[in-house]
């Protein structure tokens, strides 16, 4: 009994058991999974399912709840299989612009033309291609609502919504305060101030003055090296109009207004004003304001004259759709891409 008992705790109870926990483990052994020690690799198919509670497995023809899926329902792989089916193996390309080579306006050495308006202020590039798309923009008189287009912008016009937009870099247009004394040309034998010396050499480029004002005028006079704009402007068959501050000794008569718009004889014809307005009265003085077309010597002095009531000072404050503002005396600004685009189209240009 007593031997038996020995070779059972020896041994082990059990057969093919062995002792449990770390205290059954010897020196070489390998403790396995519950219930005895490894004895070689382990083969066959698992015992069976595992019992007790617990989430039950799908069997193989049964699928179990699906997660959501994102693009409703179809997956990548299915995607890309009904992409190559439907368009085959190569990645749809974006469709390309129709050739514009037929079209009068486009040069195909020329700039791009939403880029150019871009560089002329008018937006930015992506607006003025809905500009382009929309049909607000012309070319040398052609509707253009096609990209791709080149044009030249030496040779060429590009009006947006019927204004002319200036594309050539090398005109450029300057609006000018003229103070009283100074004389209306770029240089003077006599060594008075004139035009040139309130110009930078160093910012602005060569211009010359659009008409005249006389010595003792002020206000606004024109700058600019366009030569067909300053033509125009002073041709009398685009009659610019012109608006002149007068002051002169006070009070006038009712009947002056009437008789200058009706038109005054003088020694080289018939002058008249468009619009005639009292601005102000002061003891001694009235402030008028007069806008005429004709833009002969001196004419808003020597109509004045003609219905007794000599100028006493004199200012222009507008020359067609530019006006002074307040700008300072001697000061000289650059006309902006509007004031451009409405000057130039106010001479048809």
């Amino acid at each position: 009994m007593a031997q038996s008992r020995n070779n059972s705790s020896r041994g082990g109870g059990k057969p093919g058991g062995g002792a449990r926990g770390p205290q059954g483990r010897g020196k070489g052994s390998k403790a396995g999974p519950k219930g005895g020690f490894r004895s070689g690799p382990k083969t066959g198919p698992k015992s069976g399912p595992k019992s007790g509670p617990g989430k039950p497995k799908a069997s193989a023809g049964q699928k179990g709840p699906q997660k959501p899926r994102a693009f409703g329902g179809v997956d990548k792989y299915e995607r890309r299989a009904s992409a190559i089916k439907e368009h085959g193996p190569h990645r749809r390309r974006r469709p390309k612009n129709p050739p514009v080579d037929r079209l009068e306006a486009h040069d195909e050495n020329g700039v791009r033309l939403q880029k150019l308006m871009a560089q002329a202020g008018v937006a930015s590039r992506r607006v003025c291609e809905e500009m382009i798309l929309d049909g607000r923009v012309e070319v040398d008189g052609q509707i253009v609502n096609e990209l791709g287009v080149r044009v030249d912008p030496a040779l060429q016009s590009v009006h947006v919504d019927g204004m002319r937009i200036q594309t050539d870099e090398k005109l450029v247009y300057y609006a000018f305060n003229k103070p009283a004394g100074v004389v209306s040309t770029m240089e003077d034998p006599d060594g008075r101030r004139c035009v040139s010396d309130f110009l930078d050499a160093r910012k602005h480029e060569r211009v010359f003055h659009v008409g005249r004002l006389d010595v003792e005028t002020e206000g606004l006079l024109l700058l600019t090296n366009d030569g067909e704009l300053t033509n125009r402007l002073t041709h009398p068959s685009y009659e610019v109009p012109k608006t002149y501050l007068v002051q002169v000794h006070g009070p006038v008569e009712k009947g002056v207004g009437k008789q200058l718009r009706e038109g005054i004889k003088l020694e080289d014809g018939i002058a008249k004003v468009d619009s005639f307005k009292l601005v102000d009265s002061t003891p001694g003085h009235v402030l008028i304001e007069v806008v005429l077309h004709t833009g002969r010597n001196r004419i808003v002095r020597r109509m004045f004259d003609a219905v007794g009531h000599p100028v006493e000072k004199l200012a222009r404050t507008q020359v067609g759709p530019i006006a002074i503002g307040d700008q300072r005396q001697g000061a000289v600004r650059k006309l902006s891409h509007t004031e451009v685009g409405t000057l130039l189209a106010s001479v048809g240009m």
